[in-house]
């Protein structure tokens, strides 16, 4: 997702008043942004299909759900100590955008595994 990234660049690139906020933060949105690319290579070269071991669609509906809450949390932290200081506001506000859309991932792959399913039988 592209406004994980924007967010990390934008509070990365700012003057940080509040170092431990700020690099949970940095630390989250590159663990969700290299997740989501871990996953998508996944999908792309049908790795899936020879990892019959795992259950995929509960893998990344799990680390969806944890990279949401962990994601709304650092989010909320940069909010509250960004003191205005524009390149804090913009990673924060990214990071609610990218919260927001984790929790539409989450609802797609749901609806897409769990739902598909139950009418397919």
């Amino acid at each position: 997702q592209i406004s994980l990234l924007v967010g990390f660049i934008s509070v990365n690139n700012s003057q940080w008043t509040d170092y431990s906020a700020f690099s949970y933060f940095q630390i989250v949105t590159m663990c969700d942004l290299i997740m989501i690319l871990f996953f998508y290579i996944i999908h792309i070269f049908r790795i899936y299909r020879q990892l019959t071991c795992v259950s995929w669609p509960l893998a990344e509906f799990l680390h969806y759900l944890i990279g949401t809450i962990l994601l709304l949390i650092a989010s909320i932290v940069a909010a509250s100590k960004s003191y205005n200081l524009t390149g804090l506001v913009a990673g924060a506000t990214f990071g609610f955008l990218a919260t927001i859309l984790c929790v539409l991932s989450i609802w797609s792959s749901y609806k897409v595994s769990c739902i598909t399913q139950s009418t397919s039988k």
